[in-house]
């Protein structure tokens, strides 16, 4: 007579039957019930950042926080990037089942789809990180994100978003720079879909994680760059090979997180330690948030202060200029499908969100330059 085929036990049933089984030893030999703790479950979680960055720290208060939430049900072990692998190769890591999670940013796998960058380092209709991830969690964006990661690529990832970054700053440079033509033949680091941006306006681009930036600057691979705020930029030592920092850009103005599960790791969870990995990222996300308010604005008076660095906003011909490169490239990206409809969604939403947050908003910079006058140089 033949048997059915059994399912190998997922990690949820193994624990189970060694509970069950350990139940029954134990009912036999003790007159009382036993009460059996479960083992914890290890999170090995790689993050796309070196040791010393300050997104590090960020990745710390999501998992400081999973831990507590779960009674230390989950431990998570977190590692720096290359730990595992690369920096730009922990989604393949966890498609894998290489490591259980990844911390990171979309535009790091832009490789794989340019649709990557536009959860995050996408075109700016006038939304900031925030307008954006508002779209990703309630204007349909997850649903498409799920879409590109698990339908059109095919990756054994579940995925999430959380902190809505500052607007990035345009970057590091030797000189002073004004002018498009100024800019013309740099060569630039930045990733995603700005490296495309960049391109058109005249420069040549480097993809590199942060930890190769201020070496890839040293040996003249690069002449300026960008990475993300001033906290991570003066920890690498970006003062020590450039003095001027340009903020205000809308090459990257919208970022955020990326939180990432190998699918068959999260699937076997019990659903509340499921619900614990999800939405802690909410949790994380204020504490990023606060964090980022303290250290950038303290970091940004140490550059200025203490290594002689020369604060700028970027100059409005080469904001101008970013437009109207973005208005191009708009045009090629929207010849793929998925992307049109993608770039179709973060218009409308931005058409009605920040038409009421501009609305609704008033006029915080003379507020400030009321009370701190000739602070501001806008």
């Amino acid at each position: 007579m033949a048997t059915p085929d059994k399912k190998a036990p997922t990690r949820r049933s193994f624990l189970k039957m060694g509970a069950t089984t350990s139940g029954a030893v134990a009912a036999s030999t003790l007159a009382t019930p036993a009460v059996l703790a479960q083992a914890p479950i290890t999170m090995k979680m790689q993050t796309s950042w070196p040791a010393s960055d300050i997104w590090m720290d960020f990745a710390r208060q999501y998992t400081q926080r999973v831990e507590a939430m779960s009674g230390n049900r989950i431990k998570v072990d977190l590692l720096p990037a290359g730990s595992v692998v690369g920096a730009f190769q922990v989604l393949d890591a966890c498609h894998d089942g290489v490591i259980d999670a990844a911390h990171s940013v979309c535009a790091y796998w832009y490789g794989k789809h340019k649709g990557a960058s536009l959860f995050g380092t996408g075109p700016v209709f006038g939304g900031s990180a925030t307008t954006m991830l508002s779209w990703f969690y309630s204007g349909g964006g997850a649903e498409y994100f799920r879409e590109l990661q698990q339908d059109i690529l095919g990756l054994n990832v579940v995925g999430f978003l959380g902190f809505p970054m500052f607007a990035q700053p345009f970057g590091w440079f030797k000189g002073e720079v004004s002018t498009v033509a100024d800019i013309n033949g740099f060569k630039y680091r930045t990733v995603g879909l700005a490296a495309d941006l960049m391109q058109a306006m005249g420069m040549s681009v480097a993809q590199l994680p942060g930890g190769e930036i201020v070496p890839a600057m040293e040996r003249g691979v690069i002449d300026a760059f960008e990475f993300n705020n001033p906290s991570s930029d003066l920890r690498f030592g970006a003062q020590d090979v450039a003095k001027h920092y340009y903020l205000s850009s809308y090459h990257q103005a919208s970022e955020s997180f990326e939180f990432l599960f190998n699918k068959d790791f999260y699937d076997d969870l019990d659903p509340d330690l499921q619900a614990i990995l999800r939405y802690t990222v909410e949790s994380a996300s204020t504490a990023n948030t606060a964090a980022a308010m303290d250290n950038y604005s303290a970091d940004l008076l140490k550059l200025q202060n203490e290594a002689g660095v020369n604060v700028h906003r970027t100059p409005k011909e080469i904001l101008d200029a970013q437009i109207g490169a973005w208005d191009d490239l708009i045009v090629e990206l929207e010849k793929d499908a998925f992307m049109k409809k993608v770039l179709d969604s973060q218009r409308a939403w931005v058409e009605r969100v920040t038409y009421f947050e501009l609305m609704a908003s008033p006029d915080y910079a003379a507020a400030y330059d009321h009370y701190f006058p000739n602070k501001l140089k806008l």
